[in-house]
C-alpha cells in the first residue's frame, strides 16, 4: 500500500485495502487482549501480596472483560462461511395472529434496528408493507457491517410472542408469530470471461431471407460454448463479421443469465427450511405475561429481561447459537 503506484488501479487498490482491513480485524483485537492479559498477570500477584483489595478488584474486573472479548473472538472464528463476512438482508414477515402479528413484526424490526446500531453497523429499511390496522405485514432491512450475515443468520426462523394484547379491550393474553429470513448480499460484479479456446465457431450458408449475397456465401455463424454447451447462431446480417458479433453478444447474455440462475440457486440453498409461521415451529419464545422470559428453543439460552432483548440485547442469544451450531 506504500508503493508509489498503488493507486494506479483504484479497483485493485480498494480490494487490497479491504483484505488488509479484514486481517486487522483479527490481529489488532488479539494483540490488545494479549497485552491486557499480560498486564493483569504481572500485576495481580503483587496486588494480592500487598493486600490492596480495591486494586485486586479492578484487576479481576479487567480479567472478566478480557474473557468476554476472547469469547467474542471465539464466536467470530466460527464465521468461516463463504458469505459470513457479507452485508445482508433481514426480512420480517407477520404470521398467525392478525393485527397482533403485524404489531409483533414491527417490534422485531425495531429490535433488530437497535441491535445493529449497538454494533456500530448501519441499517436501512428498503421495503415495507403496512398492516391493515397497526404494525407491518412485512419489512425488509438492509444491514451493512463486517460479518453482518454471519451474525444475523442466527436469527432466521419463527419468533413467538405471548403478551396482554393492547388491541383487545378485554385485556386478554394473545400469542403472535412472525418469521425472520436472512440472506447475504452478493455483489453484482459478474464478468463474462469468454476464452477463445472454449469456443467452437462454425460458419455455413444462410438459408433465410437476405438476398443473393447472403445465400451464396458462408455468412451464417454458429458458436458453441464448450464448457456450458450453450449454442448460439445468427444469420440475419449480411456479413460473417456482423453475424459473429451478434452471436458473441447473444452468448454473453446467455452466460450472464446462467450465472444469475446459479446465484439464485445458491441463495435458495442458504435459506433455511421454510416452516409455517405458527405453533410448533418457533425458534424463540418471548413471554411477557404471566411471567417474563425469552428462551431460545435451539440452544436453551434464556433471560428474564424481556425489555432489554426487545431493545436490542441479542448478542448472548446469537453467541450461544454460533457456539453450538457454527
Amino acid at each position: 500500500m506504500e508503493l508509489p503506484h498503488f493507486w494506479d488501479n483504484p479497483d485493485a487498490a480498494k480490494k487490497t485495502i479491504g483484505e488488509a482491513n479484514a486481517l486487522k480485524d483479527w490481529t489488532l483485537p488479539y494483540r490488545e487482549v494479549e497485552t491486557r492479559f499480560a498486564d493483569v498477570k504481572a500485576l495481580l500477584p503483587d496486588a494480592m501480596k500487598a493486600g490492596d483489595d480495591a486494586f485486586v478488584g479492578q484487576l479481576l474486573a479487567e480479567l472478566s472483560a478480557i474473557e468476554t472479548n476472547l469469547s467474542e473472538l471465539e464466536v467470530r472464528k466460527m464465521l468461516a462461511g463463504p458469505h459470513d463476512v457479507s452485508n445482508c438482508y433481514i426480512s420480517v414477515n407477520a404470521g398467525a395472529g392478525g393485527t397482533e402479528a403485524c404489531d409483533w413484526a414491527l417490534m422485531l424490526s425495531r429490535m433488530y434496528q437497535r441491535w445493529v446500531a449497538q454494533r456500530g453497523w448501519t441499517v436501512e429499511i428498503i421495503s415495507v408493507v403496512a398492516g391493515d390496522v397497526a404494525g407491518v405485514k412485512s419489512e425488509t432491512l438492509y444491514v451493512k457491517g463486517n460479518y453482518a450475515y454471519g451474525y444475523c443468520k442466527a436469527e432466521r426462523g419463527v419468533h413467538r410472542l405471548v403478551r396482554i394484547s393492547p388491541f383487545d379491550s378485554n385485556a386478554r393474553r394473545h400469542t403472535s408469530f412472525a418469521s425472520i429470513d436472512v440472506v447475504p448480499e452478493i455483489e453484482d460484479d459478474i464478468i463474462v470471461d469468454i476464452r477463445p479456446e472454449d469456443l467452437r465457431i462454425d460458419t455455413y450458408r444462410a438459408s433465410g431471407a437476405g438476398g443473393q449475397h447472403v445465400n451464396k456465401t458462408d455468412s451464417a455463424v454458429r458458436i458453441t460454448h464448450l464448457p456450458s454447451g450453450i449454442v448460439v447462431t445468427c444469420q440475419n446480417e449480411r456479413s460473417q463479421i456482423q453475424n459473429r458479433e451478434r452471436c458473441m453478444k447473444h452468448l454473453r447474455a446467455k452466460l450472464y443469465e446462467r450465472e444469475i440462475a446459479e446465484r439464485e440457486k445458491q441463495l435458495a440453498s442458504l435459506s433455511a427450511e421454510k416452516k409455517e409461521i405458527a405453533w410448533g415451529s418457533q425458534i424463540r419464545n418471548y413471554v411477557m405475561q404471566p411471567y417474563t422470559l425469552v428462551k431460545d428453543a435451539r440452544t436453551g439460552y434464556e433471560t428474564g429481561d424481556v425489555q432489554s432483548v426487545l431493545d436490542g440485547d441479542l448478542d448472548p442469544f446469537i453467541s450461544a447459537y454460533l457456539k453450538e451450531f457454527g
